[in-house]
């Protein structure tokens, strides 16, 4: 988790420095949901490398956003799920979700 130092002073900024890119807003849309592994999220995400769903799920379990747990299974299974901290982010999405609809909608009148 990055310190209070390593943060901007902007709370904004703040959110935008751990979810503003397009691949973690859409992670985090799956992981609303339930708990994903990493072939799902990847089959998921159309477009993403595996390279950048790596890091930006690293990036995120740093950051405490998500969580990821290992089952000892053989083969190794291993889930992404939200944090209680990531959980938090689900108001701001669902009015994102809201939002891209009332768009929508007036596009097309």
């Amino acid at each position: 988790m990055k310190t209070k130092d390593e943060l901007p002073d902007c709370p904004v900024a703040t959110t935008v420095q751990l979810i503003g890119n397009k691949w973690k807003l859409l992670i985090i849309r799956n992981l609303l949901v339930r708990p994903w592994r990493f072939n799902e999220l990847h089959k998921s995400l159309e477009g993403i490398s595996q390279k950048v769903l790596t890091e930006s799920l690293r990036q995120m379990e740093a950051d405490g956003i998500i969580t990821r747990t290992v089952y000892a299974e053989v083969p190794p299974r291993v889930e992404y799920a939200l944090s209680e901290l990531g959980e938090s982010m689900r108001p701001i999405l669902m009015s994102m979700q809201e939002w891209g609809n009332r768009y929508r909608a007036q596009m097309r009148e």
